[in-house]
């Protein structure tokens, strides 16, 4: 996949990156996690998240415990030496354990500089009202607001003080080490505005889909924009036991190949009644028959993969294609090119691109249709394919089509 810097521009082709440690996901009738990493393997200093409630899995916390277990979900992250993977991965022979890969570092999914371009007289475009991606999904119209829906947005944060939210339900927790929950990129909160934030703020137009929505802002990336397994999964796990209907992640890593933890990861968040939606990737450059593929987690066959759509509907040049493999397929599409969104302050408000905006208009999509239709997991997943609008596209790139909010 060709990702973003944290600068947001896209940057070549390159090997996945891995930190060192390892995530470990153990079959559904493994009863005690932290019994077979002490036999199988010797890993003696183990945190568990059930010792936390519903409290976040605090990093601090547990930074110098060799493997940390995360219950609901069935998967550790551990520190483990090669003869140590090598008898966690037997383990896996004998069906204890499903899988044991390397933990991967994962990126933002913001487009570099945009083709300056022109609008055709069929685009959409912003109006002093609403945003053109409002407008795209019919949320602008909806009477759907999220009320009562909990919707994680697992990224690099939220900046607490922007006047837009003042007044909303706002949880924010940070898994990256010695760093707080607030923004200090500005990814985060772009994508919380375009998935929760207001249709009508009290100074230009309005930008967000769920409106209402009550929302957990689970930083996973760090302030430069990058992250690892370890602090991803921490942020599903808070946001399952919470009870979060959906969970948007923007953000990706470098494989064509689907990354074991979030198979079992993205079916388990389902069983508990949480749809994770995560983007696409911004690897291709359809300017020059480059149709790019769907990295990880997105290309887990249970997490709902997002392309991005320009203001005409087309695709964006930059969003990848299925990859034809089980789970690499594009699910939906939304509007991800020149979104206007929040941003941290003083600047309030910021235009990007990317799938990573694309990403948070199908999860404020995701909460609305949770509101109507009190549907979760498989079944919101069924009716946010089943309704979105279909689109001349091929299926390969855009899926189901555009997602469209629910109506009266």
């Amino acid at each position: 996949m060709i990702e973003s810097d944290s600068s947001g521009s896209r940057s070549n082709r390159r090997e996945p990156e891995t930190t060192g440690r390892y995530i470990v996901v153990f079959a559904d009738s493994e009863p005690d996690a932290p019994a077979l990493l002490r036999s199988m393997a010797g890993v003696s200093n183990i945190a568990d998240s059930r010792d936390f409630g519903t409290r976040a899995v605090d990093p601090l916390e547990t930074r110098d415990a060799d493997a940390t277990v995360f219950y609901t979900l069935g998967v550790a992250v551990v520190s483990a030496d090669p003869q140590q993977a090598r008898s966690l991965r037997t383990s896996s022979d004998e069906g204890a354990i499903i899988s044991v890969s390397p933990e991967l570092i994962h990126h933002i999914l913001t487009n570099g500089p945009d083709d300056p371009g022109e609008n055709g007289p069929s685009s959409f475009q912003d109006t002093a009202q609403s945003t053109w991606g409002l407008q795209a999904v019919a949320a602008a119209a909806s009477p759907w607001t999220g009320n009562g829906i909990r919707v994680a947005i697992l990224d690099t944060g939220f900046d607490s003080g922007h006047p837009d939210f003042e007044g909303r339900l706002v949880t924010v927790e940070s898994f990256i080490p010695d760093e707080l929950p607030q923004d200090g990129h500005g990814h985060g909160t772009h994508c919380i505005g375009t998935s929760c934030g207001p249709r009508t703020p009290s100074e230009g137009a309005g930008y967000g889909v769920a409106c209402e929505a009550e929302i957990f802002s689970g930083k996973v990336l760090s302030d430069s924009g990058s992250g690892s397994d370890g602090g991803i999964i921490a942020g599903i796990d808070w946001a399952v036991t919470n009870g979060c209907a959906v969970i948007s992640m923007s953000l990706g890593a470098d494989i064509a190949e689907v990354h074991p933890p979030y198979t079992a990861v993205g079916q388990r968040a389902l069983d508990a009644g949480s749809l994770i939606i995560a983007a696409a990737g911004n690897n291709a450059d359809r300017r020059q028959n480059d149709f790019g593929f769907v990295g990880a987690p997105a290309n887990s066959p249970f997490i709902l993969a997002v392309g991005a759509l320009d203001q005409q509907l087309d695709m964006a040049y930059f969003s990848a294609r299925t990859l034809p493999i089980r789970g690499g397929q594009l699910d939906v599409a939304g509007p991800g090119f020149k979104v206007y969104s929040s941003w941290p302050m003083p600047d309030r408000y910021n235009t990007i691109s990317g799938t990573s905006m694309a990403t948070p208009h199908a999860a404020g999509i995701a909460a609305l249709w949770a509101q109507a239709t009190g549907y979760r997991g498989r079944e919101l997943w069924s009716v946010m394919v089943q309704e979105s609008h279909r689109l001349i596209n091929p299926s390969v790139d855009v899926g189901s089509g555009l997602v469209m909010a629910p109506q009266e």
